[in-house]
């Protein structure tokens, strides 16, 4: 068997565990099944590029790894739902705040027509934009800044998805979304976190429910500028 139909085969078997997953937690998501358009768009995806050499072996494994810097790779699992909540349009534009490796970046940019994506660590996001260059996912651009900012400049967007635990729904980002659109957020609620779905109505209205229990690396903002240091 050759490693390019062993990697095929992994991620087969991962959807299969996907689909089962989304079933066993249809009583928290109200969902049964997922858009096929997003689960194609996740086999497709070869995440063993966005993982770490050394977790290599566990690529396909339906759990988080460390990617570095203290952030992780997002469960499969969990891409797929945050995925599918946004209701991915080919129309669409949308904003990702935390790029981590790009995973995330790489599956959505398969099912909108613009993904911008912003990570607070300089050297995830110069290495998720040379990764997801060098495979072709050119409708993605990757910015290093705080992502409790959003991207302003290219709002508003169609859709929103933040991929680190915030204390709250940062307002910039609320901001951003169109009238209509979707946002889709990790907030942290008495000591957990709750993935919450964030939808805007046509008249500017913001109507939050809860999803699912979940577990993510914090919403980091960058260190304070120490302007005693800086030259005259």
């Amino acid at each position: 068997m050759t490693k390019a139909t062993e990697r095929r085969r992994e991620r087969e078997a991962l959807i299969q565990i996907i689909e089962e997953e989304v079933r066993q937690t249809e009583v928290y998501t109200g969902r049964s099944h997922l858009d096929l358009r997003v689960l194609n768009a996740l086999e497709a995806v070869p995440r063993e590029r966005f993982v770490p050499e050394h977790e290599l072996d566990c690529a396909y494994a339906n759990v988080p790894l460390p990617i570095g810097y203290r952030q992780t790779i997002s469960q499969p699992y969990i891409v797929a739902l945050m995925t599918d909540l946004l209701e991915p349009r080919p129309s669409h534009r949308v904003l990702e705040v935390g790029t981590g490796s790009g995973y995330q970046a790489a599956v959505l940019s398969l099912l909108v027509d613009r993904v911008y994506s912003v990570e607070v660590v300089p050297e995830l996001a110069e290495q998720a934009r040379q990764r997801l260059s060098d495979l072709g996912y050119g409708n993605v651009d990757v910015r290093q800044s705080d992502g409790n900012q959003g991207w302003p400049e290219h709002g508003p967007y169609d859709s929103i998805i933040v991929t680190a635990g915030a204390r709250d729904v940062p307002q910039a980002l609320v901001e951003q979304l169109k009238p209509g659109g979707r946002l889709v957020i990790p907030v942290d609620a008495n000591a957990h976190q709750m993935l919450k779905l964030i939808r805007k109505d046509e008249a500017g209205g913001v109507h939050s429910a809860d999803v699912l229990p979940v577990a993510f690396v914090p919403l980091v903002e960058p260190p304070p500028v120490d302007i005693t240091r800086r030259g005259k």
